[in-house]
């Protein structure tokens, strides 16, 4: 067995919520492990709707606090990573056998209010008869809201934590499981296996247990120990099909049981459609989209838009398993969305229950505090101000970033170019290593997916296989065949010893 020594703080869980706090514990001088026992962001964190929001259709359970602090979140990641963080104008047709007008412009204006908005512009009235927004929708609908959010790159969201954790010292552990923890002379000993079989071991002052879907397993089965919280697990899937409106805006439907379904532009030319909300049981592992959860949207969307889908218009589909904490609500879209900690034990072990990707940042802030008295020389809250990797764009400003790419690059094709600077920011000439044409760039195989990518990735983005490149740290899956998918596992599979690949 290795041992890793002695660090402050093992974070278990490569999620949003694990690696926002290794960034932000790194940061303040602690020495941190964080442990992940499949890829980055693998479970929830890559299978989101994509949103940096406040949560409008919170406001009507009355969870100010948590859309406060979310739409304050949200001027913050906008900041923070304009490369993979950008603004949305939503449409909401209004359907008055769900909601009266009154009430939808009433919570848009709190909506606009409650959170100091700065950078996005605030809600409107759309005449869809006469406005283009109200082009591919159905004649019944005369009237609608359109107001901001955000979309962001979920799974880049998590790898770009982690490297900033990295950069500032943590140790980042991927395809590697906590296989047990326990206390021996006022240290957590714990004991990682890797995926490979490898066995290590650290002595730790603090553990946080940021295991999302699989934070009660870790309590019980790992750590060994007890807590009265539980989490509750609620399934969420997503459709995608090819885009059927112009325009850049999305849609935001109401639905016959009150719910509502976001229909996103997504990947240029798609259109990504969820959520459901559904209680879940079994192996978080197993989780899968059912015929019931698409014929679900898909009557959302045709009940509300003059094109009609079926089945054979969904190119792709994913599901996700939200941790949320079990507050005993008998609606599955009324548990809160809020975060709730359970600190037990000297020294201590901190378990997360609940969250949501906007406010992951605030999250490791008040997870940290909570563990202050094991750290009382721990530096002050500092990740506010601080851009992540690659988001250092002058004011902000992605696309006068873009137009100094497509300059200095003018040998690459503008989709490329722009496709390298939202992924990479101002890392993005680390990603070309000095090439000039697009012959260099290495293979070619297919869309948009070429080797230079592929080796950064695995060589800089802890990438392990085809499909954390093709669908977390990139999205050129939805782009390519299969055979082309396996020709970039087939690349990955014969150079895995070979550094030099292009």
């Amino acid at each position: 067995m290795m041992d890793l020594g002695e660090v402050d703080l093992v974070v278990i869980g490569g999620g949003i919520n694990g690696t926002g706090i290794a960034r932000d514990a790194a940061g303040r001088g602690l020495s941190v492990i964080l442990c992940e026992k499949g890829d980055l962001g693998e479970g929830t964190s890559s299978r989101s709707g994509k949103l940096i929001h406040g949560g409008l259709r919170y406001l009507e359970y009355y969870e100010f606090r948590l859309v406060r602090e979310a739409l304050i979140e949200r001027e913050v990641l906008l900041r923070a990573a304009p490369h993979i963080v950008w603004p949305m104008r939503f449409v909401l047709p209004h359907s008055p056998e769900q909601r009266p007008a009154w009430m939808v412009r009433l919570g848009l204006f709190l909506y606009d209010h409650l959170g100091g908005r700065g950078k996005l512009p605030g809600c409107r009235r759309i005449n869809l008869r006469r406005d283009p927004e109200g082009e591919p929708l159905r004649d019944e609908f005369k009237l609608a809201f359109e107001y901001s959010d955000c979309w962001v790159d979920d799974a880049r969201l998590v790898v770009l934590n982690a490297i900033d954790a990295a950069e500032r010292g943590a140790k980042i552990l991927v395809r590697t499981a906590a296989r047990s923890a326990h206390r021996e002379s006022g240290r957590w000993i714990v004991e990682f296996i890797s995926d490979g079989g490898d066995v290590s071991s650290v002595q730790a002052k603090a553990v946080i247990n940021a295991a999302g879907p699989w934070v009660d397993d870790v309590v019980q089965a790992v750590a060994s120990s007890n807590t009265a919280r539980r989490v509750r697990l609620v399934k969420g899937s997503h459709i995608i099909t090819r885009k059927f409106w112009n325009g850049p805006h999305a849609y935001l439907l109401q639905n016959t049981d009150r719910r509502v379904i976001f229909v996103n532009p997504y990947q240029g030319d798609m259109a990504l459609i969820g959520t459901t909300d559904i209680p879940y049981e079994g192996r978080a592992e197993d989780v899968a989209i059912t015929a019931d959860e698409i014929d679900y949207l898909l009557a959302t969307v045709n009940r509300y838009m003059k094109v009609q889908l079926s089945r054979i218009d969904v190119v792709f589909s994913y599901s996700g398993v939200r941790p949320l904490y079990d507050d005993a609500s008998a609606n599955p879209s009324a548990v809160t969305r809020d975060y709730v900690f359970d600190v037990s034990g000297t020294p201590p072990l901190l378990s997360i229950f609940g969250g949501k990707i906007t406010t992951y940042r605030k999250l490791a802030e008040h997870a940290l505090a909570k563990l202050k008295s094991s750290f009382p020389a721990m530096r002050q809250e500092w990740t506010g101000n601080s851009p992540l990797t690659g988001g250092d764009l002058p004011d902000s400003d992605f696309d006068a970033f873009l137009a100094r790419m497509q300059a200095e690059y003018h040998w690459l094709p503008e989709d490329l170019c722009r496709h390298y600077a939202r992924l990479y920011g101002t890392r993005m000439p680390r990603l070309l290593r000095g090439a000039s044409s697009v012959a260099q760039l290495g293979r070619h195989f297919g869309g948009l997916c070429y080797a230079v990518e592929v080796v950064y990735l695995r060589d800089h983005e802890w990438a392990g296989s085809a499909e954390d490149i093709l669908f977390r740290r990139t999205k050129h899956g939805l782009h390519l065949s299969d055979a082309q998918k396996n020709a970039v596992a087939m690349f990955l599979s014969e150079q895995r010893d070979n550094r030099e690949i292009l």
